[in-house]
């Protein structure tokens, strides 16, 4: 490259020259004629590419920092494609994307179509479906035939799909897709509170004299997140949460045999006792650090959904059946049980049901009530209200206070009963039922300990959250798993509940000890968690004597859990 340029008045010394160019970072040689001092001829060249400056050139280094300091714009990072704010669709693509949705399909069962992924599975599901599900069946004792193939009238007709749905975990490869991700967490939602219902269910009846603090650490030590990868091996059904090409996803000692050990070798008294002693600290420490870690999290994802999708097509009894028989769990297991406590002497009588026998979980499955039976859960309320309460019957209680509580609750329902008395011992059962849901422990429960809310408020807050949770599944069609977990939990925080229950003023009817009477008028926040114990009590009352329907009358209607009615001014 050579550029010329030619100057007039040229000055006879090369000194005073000054040149400036654009070109400065290339060194400039200058071939003065002095024959032709008027005409003076610039040559500018170029060093190629080839030609190098040498490492500590000067001007190497000055072009290196004028390249360091070129201003450049920083890069933006590019959100992820689902923050990425798109238009809104039109009104037509609205329509028809809720109308093609599997979840408006099925208008007989509104709570299983709310569990349906929002669009239909493509050919990615369907070779998951063909490759995996006649083996996921046969471990839970299903038959192999095909679901579809059943009458519309009948739930089990999408049981491939929801059993589909309950084993695409968070870390497979099938949740990049938003139907997949979104119905597998719906699914778990509603799977963990069927479980505690069902096990809240089974331990009340088997254990009739039982307080609720055993029962929580007995379902804890079932159903924990540390026992959970006990019961999928069991199962034989690690292989598709977890399949071959994903065995790296496994802890060491689950993916790999064990060594096998010499047994001629010949160790020392004392390398004997220091290898045992690490070997149990160790084994403590990491059993510490996989319950923490996300394999146990999918573990219990897949668990709860699993039961989930069970639930919305074969009802409570089938979820007791798959958690006893194909899951192997040992209520009598000597992890399962409670730890050793003080017990309260029980002198009071039990159901005759109850006596002497201790029910199996096949006892509680397979229970239907008689036609004439007096409650929708005529064995579950035995077990919660004892015989004994008919001893406060005509109290002064039974003629002041239950009057008013069942004009604000508004009972007796109306009941079509095939003979009269049988309206008016339910009537009777109801108020006697009522009065131990306001009697607080520290009134009888020393001397009789199941005189008291406990066992009513344990059952009414599983069936609480249940209720909620189905309630948000069929209101929410669009949201996933997590979203809804936390709005079941900020709509049923115990602050709430008892807050509910003195807006009916109905907290003046508790009864309490006259000790705790004159604390809790000194101070009025003692008073909260009880009245958060009586509003889950009479869900539970409700439940064993009315149903389910009876508790979305009285959390909707009556206590309005939402907070969507309007307020008196």
């Amino acid at each position: 490259m050579e550029l010329s340029s030619s100057l007039t008045h040229f000055s006879k010394k090369l000194s005073d020259i000054s040149f400036s160019s654009s070109l400065s970072p290339f060194p400039l040689q200058l071939y003065p004629q002095p024959s032709n001092p008027k005409n003076l001829r610039v040559l500018a060249v170029a060093v190629g590419p080839s030609q190098e400056l040498p490492r500590n050139s000067p001007q190497r280094l000055l072009k290196e920092l004028a390249h360091r300091k070129k201003a450049t714009a920083p890069r933006k990072k590019v959100p992820p494609k689902r923050f990425i704010l798109k238009p809104p669709l039109d009104d037509k693509k609205l329509t028809e994307r809720f109308l093609n949705s599997p979840q408006l399909s099925l208008k007989q069962f509104p709570l299983l179509s709310s569990c349906l992924p929002s669009s239909k599975l493509n050919t990615a599901d369907n070779t998951w479906i063909d490759e995996y599900l006649l083996e996921a069946k046969q471990a839970l004792g299903y038959p192999l035939e095909i679901s579809d193939e059943l009458g519309d009238d009948n739930p089990a007709k999408q049981f491939d799909t929801l059993l589909y749905l309950a084993f695409q975990h968070p870390s497979c490869d099938r949740t990049n897709a938003r139907h997949v991700r979104s119905a597998h967490s719906r699914l778990w939602f509603l799977g963990q509170y069927v479980l505690e219902l069902a096990l809240a269910e089974f331990f009340l009846q088997r254990y009739p004299r039982e307080s609720p603090g055993p029962m929580r650490e007995r379902v804890f030590g079932l159903i924990g997140k540390r026992n959970l990868p006990n019961w999928i091996k069991a199962a034989s059904l690690q292989n598709l949460i977890f399949p071959y090409d994903d065995m790296d996803k496994l802890i060491r000692k689950d993916r790999e045999p064990p060594v096998k050990q010499n047994k001629n070798r010949v160790k020392s008294e004392a390398y004997d006792r220091i290898a045992v002693i690490l070997r149990l600290w160790v084994g403590k420490l990491m059993d510490v650090l996989y319950c923490n870690t996300s394999v146990a999290n999918i573990y219990r994802s897949v668990f709860w959904a699993l039961f989930g999708a069970i639930y919305l097509c074969f009802g409570m009894p089938e979820v007791y059946r798959v958690l006893f028989e194909v899951f192997g769990m040992d209520p009598e297991a000597e992890d399962c049980q409670p730890r050793l406590r003080r017990q309260l002497e029980d002198v009071d009588y039990v159901s005759v049901e109850f006596e002497g026998n201790k029910l199996s979980w096949q006892d509680i499955a397979t229970y239907k009530p008689p036609e004439d039976a007096l409650f929708a859960h005529p064995r579950l309320f035995r077990a919660c209200v004892p015989p004994g309460m008919h001893r406060f019957r005509g109290n002064i209680w039974d003629y002041d206070s239950k009057p008013q509580v069942m004009q604000i609750l508004g009972y007796p329902l109306a009941v079509n009963d095939r003979i009269p008395e049988i309206t008016e011992a339910r009537n009777i059962e109801l108020g006697l039922g009522l009065q131990l849901c306001f009697m607080h422990p520290s009134k009888y429960k020393f001397e009789h300990p199941r005189f008291c809310f406990e066992r009513l408020e344990y059952v009414g807050q599983k069936i609480q959250d249940l209720v909620m949770a189905e309630r948000l599944l069929m209101k929410h069609l669009d949201a996933p798993g997590r979203w809804l977990q936390e709005k079941h939990r900020r709509v049923l925080m115990n602050k709430f509940c008892g807050r509910y229950l003195r807006e009916k003023y109905l907290h003046r009817f508790i009864i309490y000890s006259e000790q705790v009477q004159d604390a809790y008028e000194n101070n009025r926040r003692l008073r909260n968690p009880a009245t958060t114990a009586v509003q889950q009590a009479l869900h539970g009352l409700s439940y064993t004597v009315y149903g389910k329907p009876d508790v979305r009358r009285l959390m909707f209607e009556v206590f309005d859990f939402e907070q969507i009615q309007p307020k008196s001014v």
